[in-house]
């Protein structure tokens, strides 16, 4: 199959509101997964294995982590004299004042780049998903159905209200798009991943710009105005997809992974690559008990920790209990101190021989080390099988 010239925009300027105090420092696509990657590493390393070099981060909220991390695209091979990763800062320009309003406002305001690299395909995407998807068999279904816009779809079965709901015919034509709707018509959701003609693209922002004079999200706007005047088809994803965009979900994510019944992140045929730093494995001592858990590189544990993930230079001293918990880079726990379902963010110092959390939902604890937020479990959502 000729590859057609496709751009890859990959919308990282998210602040990740639902997720409260875990982005309060941090924009989204920087949360640390696994123990040892990025969110954004998901997005890359799928780009990087369906051979789409050509990729522009826009950004937009707290980029300098995400900077940091990106690396200039050194991880993924897209460090190119030609080509390669480009970061598109935030800025001002003639057609709009202020930060962008939504994705598609941020879409709307790389029109010029985008016109002067003049591709035959746009692939946009949020940085906010966990899956693995070959983008080739996206072109390939865009290709032979002559779409201007193809969707990326995947099954959900818990409530589809917090999603873009999509309906589709026999033939794989999508008729209907619902951003978001109170009483959804199904289950079939829009996963995040959408493949525009880029002369619809542009013809679509232009239109739209002049008739609103400003746009939001595209789900409120680009998306109707494709179905509505354009051909439309969808791409199933039939594998794991799951949007991290609330706490529950980011605990729920990490706690499939340990199940084996989340992401594949460690296939060796299609690996997860990132950024890694330079650290010793990590350390266990004798008072130890691990079971069930991933404890990534640099850290100490001498406590005990109990279907868990562990990030970077964490350390668990003796006398302390971490169980179905997600502890991000450098947590410090103290000897006495008893967490259950619990996220603890970068960094935090958890002392004082309490318990946090409970069997009810999951708790937050922020970089002061104290509980941000505890939520009961949302039973409409997905939750880790045996919760």
């Amino acid at each position: 199959m000729h590859i057609p010239k496709t751009l890859a925009l990959i919308l990282a300027g998210g602040k990740g509101s639902r997720l409260g105090e875990l982005t309060e420092h941090k924009v989204k696509p920087a949360l640390p997964i696994a123990g040892t990657y990025r969110l954004i590493d998901v997005s890359m390393s799928n780009l990087m294995h369906s051979h789409i070099s050509d990729v522009w981060v826009v950004q937009q909220y707290l980029p300098h982590s995400l900077n940091v991390h990106l690396a200039n695209g050194r991880p993924w091979d897209f460090d190119r004299t030609h080509g390669g990763l480009h970061v598109l800062p935030p800025f001002q320009g003639a057609d709009g004042e202020g930060f962008a309003q939504g994705n598609s406002d941020s879409i709307f305001r790389q029109r010029e780049l985008i016109q002067g690299f003049d591709p035959d395909l746009v692939l946009v995407l949020s940085a906010d998903h966990l899956y693995t998807i070959n983008f080739l068999d996206v072109i390939d279904t865009h290709v032979r159905q002559h779409a201007d816009l193809t969707v990326v779809t995947t099954e959900v079965a818990e409530d589809a209200s917090r999603y873009s709901v999509v309906q589709t015919d026999t033939q794989g034509s999508v008729v209907d798009f619902q951003y978001k709707p109170q009483e959804p018509a199904g289950h079939l959701v829009a996963g995040e991943m959408f493949l525009f003609r880029a002369d619809s693209l542009l013809e679509a922002l232009d239109a739209l710009h002049t008739e609103r004079g400003e746009l939001g999200d595209y789900g409120e706007d680009l998306l109707p105005w494709f179905v509505a005047n354009r051909t439309v088809v969808e791409h199933r994803l039939d594998g794991y997809w799951m949007d991290l965009g609330t706490l529950q979900s980011y605990w729920t994510a990490h706690m499939q992974i340990l199940d084996d019944d989340g992401a594949t992140l460690d296939d060796p045929h299609w690996p997860i690559l990132s950024a890694q730093p330079q650290l010793l494995p990590a350390r266990v001592a004798d008072s130890a008990q691990i079971s069930h858990s991933m404890i990534a590189a640099g850290s100490r544990v001498a406590g005990v920790v109990e279907h868990s993930v562990v990030g970077t230079g964490a350390v668990i001293e003796d006398g302390a209990v971490v169980r179905n918990s997600v502890l991000l880079d450098g947590v410090h726990v103290g000897s006495g101190v008893v967490l259950e379902n619990v996220i603890a963010d970068v960094g935090a110092q958890i002392t004082g021989g309490q318990k946090r959390g409970t069997a009810k939902g999951v708790t937050l604890i922020g970089e002061d080390g104290l509980v941000a937020t505890a939520e009961d479990f949302d039973r409409t959502a997905t939750l880790p099988q045996g919760f």
